[in-house]
């Protein structure tokens, strides 16, 4: 869990509910794409703490084409917003123009919302460029009681926007990719697990005879799923693991240089 300071968690509580109406009332009369711009704008500045009138803006244009809304912090776009209308069932297929302007203009976070429903993708510059969906929400059944719920608004506030922030988008996804069924799986499987699972074995009996092959086996066949194994993410998860658990090279010692003159009294005549 983070720590949310105080002031915020209040802001967060008290305007969720504020909006949770407005946006029911929304969907109810499918308000076009334009007026749900201006909901979004209100909630960017009162929901997350944005100044409304210098960073958050419809002008920011990528190659001469204008996004729906952009996050400007210091001056410096940190988060792009495709906007449908209210009533809209969000695809990803919709991020794909966001995902241009995040990839052309260096931006790695992007938000896809109808108002109520919001996805935060990252953007992953590789080549071909992709996206990744980090996580999403609605506004309109979100439980602020809730401490996990009360985090993922947290991330999108200014004050998890900032340079000075402990506590970012960055962050999160970084540890969804450490805690994972991918990740999870990999280490569980790696040798180091494996010989701790073999010594208890042995310990509840140490007449058992059985060996870190047949360990594995075990879990791969009958406890870890398949989907945690054999999933793109899961090939990802084992490098990252195979990485941080490979033992260091053995550093070379470097024979002292001998001043001239001296004598090696470690040679052998």
């Amino acid at each position: 869990m983070i720590n949310i300071p105080a002031k915020v968690k209040d802001r967060l509580t008290t305007s969720v509910k504020k909006f949770q109406p407005i946006l029911a009332q929304a969907i109810d009369k499918d308000i076009n794409e334009s007026d749900t711009v201006t909901i979004i704008a209100d909630i960017l500045s009162i929901i997350f703490g944005y100044d409304k009138y210098t960073e958050i803006t419809s002008e920011f244009a990528v190659k001469k084409t204008f996004c729906d809304l952009a996050i400007k912090i210091e001056d410096r776009p940190v988060l792009l917003i495709e906007v449908k209308s209210a009533g809209t069932d969000l695809r990803n297929t919709h991020i794909k123009q966001a995902t241009d302007y995040g990839a052309n203009a260096g931006i790695e976070w992007v938000a896809l919302t109808n108002g109520s429903v919001w996805k935060i993708y990252k953007i992953i510059f590789a080549k071909p460029v992709d996206i990744e969906l980090l996580y999403e929400f609605d506004l309109t059944t979100i439980n602020t009681k809730r401490e996990v719920d009360l985090e993922l608004l947290y991330y999108l506030t200014k004050e998890a926007m900032g340079k000075s922030s402990k506590a970012s988008l960055g962050d999160y996804h970084t540890q969804k990719q450490l805690c994972n069924k991918y990740t999870v799986a990999q280490i569980v499987l790696c040798d180091i697990s494996i010989d701790t699972i073999r010594k208890v074995i042995k310990r509840l009996s140490p007449e058992a005879k059985i060996s870190n092959e047949e360990i594995r086996q075990i879990l791969t066949d009958e406890i870890i799923k398949r989907d945690a194994l054999e999933d793109e993410k899961a090939t990802e998860a084992k490098k990252r693991v195979n990485k941080l658990l490979k033992p260091p090279a053995p550093t070379k010692k470097v024979a002292p240089k001998l001043e001239a003159g001296a004598v090696n009294h470690n040679s052998v005549e």
